[in-house]
């Protein structure tokens, strides 16, 4: 647990620092410093989808390893969270708390924040390092990674990103309890990872997009989308 509880200090600090930061800087200038995050963070997506869902074989040919689960992911995940409405039961409790602490855009920026902070094999391939043998240093390399991203993501979206710490504090450190048990399953189908990788960036290209134009896209609702290459694979696992 010490790389999760290392990497939500460094989420804090980072936020805070960038709440600070913040303050003076007229509104007009935050909103192109979305825009550029916005292009950065979609490029981010985009390379972390290519990279794991495209390969290059000894004769220099692409070939797509996990477009089909990829479409897959997104239609069933964008459909379970529509029916369960997991954006508007995120944006409610946002709106409540925006109310107390009177801070706009909370919602946006804690459910940005969680997806940039959890997706990706660092985050659960730490944890399980972390939880097994007490090896924190990838953990340690993303609190780096983490501590640059909150301070630039609070500075135009506010509070809301240092609260995604706390989800992010259950997140890591369930996989790090659990570790015992999640390892197997990596082990016996190692393209677990590669799936869920791609379906997360997938997310990530989502939230650049909304930062360029605006709320286009529930990415809240699209959380669910990472659980099917996890049903996917545990039932190749059952069944063969």
């Amino acid at each position: 647990m010490f790389g999760t509880i290392v990497n939500v200090i460094a989420v804090v600090i980072g936020g805070t620092i960038g709440l600070l930061l913040k303050k003076g800087i007229k509104s007009e200038i935050m909103d192109n410093v979305m825009k550029a995050e916005g292009v950065a963070v979609l490029i981010i997506g985009m390379n972390g989808v290519l990279t794991n869902m495209l390969s290059v074989d000894e004769g220099g040919k692409i070939t797509d390893n996990g477009g089909i689960i990829l479409l897959i992911s997104l239609a069933l995940g964008a459909l379970i969270g529509e029916v369960v409405k997991i954006d508007d039961r995120i944006n409610g409790l946002g709106s409540w708390v925006e109310s107390k602490m009177k801070s706009d855009g909370f919602s946006k920026g804690f459910v940005s924040a969680f997806i940039i902070y959890c997706v990706g094999s660092m985050s659960i391939i730490g944890s399980i390092n972390d939880g097994l043998s007490g090896d924190s240093s990838v953990l340690l390399v993303k609190s780096t990674l983490d501590f640059i991203t909150a301070m630039v993501l609070s500075s135009t979206m506010g509070i809301g990103v240092i609260f995604a710490a706390v989800p992010l504090f259950a997140y890591q450190g369930l996989i790090s309890l659990f570790a015992s048990y999640i390892k197997p399953v990596l082990e016996a189908s190692p393209d677990i990872m590669i799936q869920l990788s791609m379906v997360g960036y997938a997310i990530i290209m989502c939230i650049g997009i909304n930062f360029i134009a605006g709320p286009k896209i529930k990415t809240a609702n699209l959380l669910p989308a990472m659980l099917v290459p996890v049903i996917y694979n545990l039932g190749l696992l059952i069944f063969q």
